[in-house]
């Protein structure tokens, strides 16, 4: 199972940014899906999650500015983010908790990292 994301870059604090990551491989189902972020120096932390039936959670610093959403057909996430601020700038991950077979545990994976970096 590879997770591809896309979508980082450079953006002016205020601006917009739309994360995407694909799912692919031996994919049967995909349980919740999450994207989390890791600035220099600091751990890496949840920003968003999405469970199969459309359920979202959000960390606090980002409620109201970033909305997740999924495509199940496309075994696909997405991460819209309005009024980035500075502090926004890290290294955003997603991940997947993916069942590879109908019958089997489901295992954690996660994608390489795209770089967000919002200037002042």
């Amino acid at each position: 199972v590879q997770l591809v994301e896309s979508g980082g870059g450079l953006v002016q604090a205020g601006g917009s940014l739309r994360l995407s990551c694909a799912a692919s491989g031996s994919v049967f189902s995909i349980n919740t899906m999450g994207w989390y972020r890791q600035a220099p120096g600091k751990q890496r932390d949840q920003v968003a999650a999405i469970t199969s039936g459309g359920n979202t959670d959000y960390a606090d610093s980002v409620k109201g500015r970033f909305t997740i959403s999924r495509d199940n057909a496309k075994n696909t996430v997405y991460l819209e983010m309005n009024s980035l601020k500075p502090e926004d700038t890290a290294v955003y991950y997603c991940a997947a908790d993916v069942k590879s077979h109908r019958y089997g545990l489901s295992h954690n994976y996660w994608g390489q990292g795209t770089q967000v970096t919002v200037s002042s």
